[in-house]
């Protein structure tokens, strides 16, 4: 391991935190679940597949390192799943949450079942992080789903009445184990989370409107709802935390699941939610443009999302830094940076790209960003 200085977030050259699995780790996954191998077994196998991820982000020159959620079903699954317990995961039948891809495809949305109270009894990625730091002496990055996903994806009427007959208690449990596993991971040594609230970006989309509508739901109301439970679940972070908030509008195998831009939550997301920074889809027209970072307050950062981890092609260097150069007329160029739109696996099949795209892609992010704003520099705190 390298000895270096590890830096404080966000980085100019930035990622999501979700890599392609490699084939081996799928076949053991596969095998671990059929019966045919041991829990210890697939351990080793994401441990040396982690060990690799590792290595290949340090060599496209990112200085925030993930483990690849090499360990998890999905980006939000496991924390409620394994850590939490009460949460199970089945395909949802309404076809208004469903994901669509550039050819026209559909795929089902997951809909979690809250069957019992959510406890955290000990923490859940404290190893995650454990391993990552051991193998590189850059800024480990740990994500975690946000706060509200389960509430967005299920609804009241997928929350058991007998567990939470209203719902405080349910968003109380919740915020306790966001407070303690946030707290678990800053004494490990962990400086750096990110929340993947996915739901804020997708309040602009008619059809994620009616769907909310068509359930009970005002958008409006879980705006301002959600802004505050994320953050009460963010309020007790310790200082030396770094704490950046990713929005998306879906991302399973190459699919999407809801369009429009930022200016219906842009005031609510920068000014009322207390994350020191934001790492925003940017990659389609499906983002809307640049104009709500005008709302983006002097204090504040924002990682632009410009390349797409949907497709292979790669995206020309001019035209990401002339992209860069728009988003400037709204917030200063010292307050921005670049990553990928969001991570190269958010399930764990992963996007239709290969490793080789997923590899020049986030050495383009680097190289482009190194060009603007200087090589492995983070974003100038104000």
């Amino acid at each position: 391991m390298a000895a270096e200085r590890p830096l404080n977030p966000p980085f100019r050259a930035e990622h999501i935190g979700s890599l392609l699995r490699p084939p081996a780790l799928l076949a053991a996954r596969t095998r671990q679940e059929a019966g045919e191998i041991s829990d210890a077994e697939l351990y080793a196998a994401e441990n040396a597949a982690i060990a690799a991820a590792v290595a290949l982000q340090e060599e496209a020159g990112l200085q925030s390192i993930t483990d690849g959620e090499y360990r998890r079903h999905t980006y939000f699954s496991h924390f409620f799943t394994h850590g939490l317990g009460g949460v199970t995961v089945e395909v949802a039948t309404d076809h208004a949450w469903d994901y669509t891809n550039r050819a026209g495809d559909q795929a089902g949305a997951s809909l979690p079942l809250v069957n019992d109270r959510m406890r955290w009894t000990k923490p859940v990625h404290v190893d995650d992080f454990n391993t990552v730091h051991a193998l590189t002496g850059r800024t480990p990055k740990i994500t975690l789903p946000g706060p509200c996903a389960i509430h967005f994806f299920g609804g009241r009427e997928n929350i058991s009445r007998v567990a939470y007959p209203d719902l405080e208690p349910f968003w109380d449990d919740i915020i306790d184990a966001y407070h303690k596993e946030i707290a678990a991971l800053a004494e490990a040594g962990c400086t750096y989370i990110q929340l993947d609230e996915t739901s804020l970006a997708k309040f602009a989309d008619p059809a994620i409107q009616q769907a909310l509508a068509t359930r009970g739901d005002d958008w409006r109301t879980l705006l301002t709802l959600y802004a505050d439970i994320i953050n009460r679940a963010i309020s007790a972070r310790p200082g030396n935390v770094s704490l950046g908030i990713h929005l998306c509008r879906g991302n399973k195998r190459g699919h999407w699941q809801a369009e429009g831009g930022y200016d219906l939550v842009a005031d609510i997301l920068f000014n009322r939610i207390e994350a020191d920074f934001y790492l925003l889809e940017y990659d389609s027209p499906r983002a809307g443009d640049f104009s709500p970072l005008r709302f983006l307050p002097r204090n504040k950062s924002a990682v632009l999302g410009l390349i797409s981890t949907k497709t292979p092609e790669i995206e020309p260097a001019d035209d990401l830094k002339r992209r860069i150069e728009e988003a400037a007329a709204f917030a200063d160029i010292d307050q921005l940076a670049l990553s990928p739109q969001c991570g190269f696996a958010s399930s764990f099949p992963g996007n239709p790209i290969t490793v080789e795209d997923e590899i020049a892609k986030l050495r383009q992010v680097v190289e482009v960003a190194a060009d603007i704003w200087g090589r492995s520099e983070p974003v100038r705190q104000f």
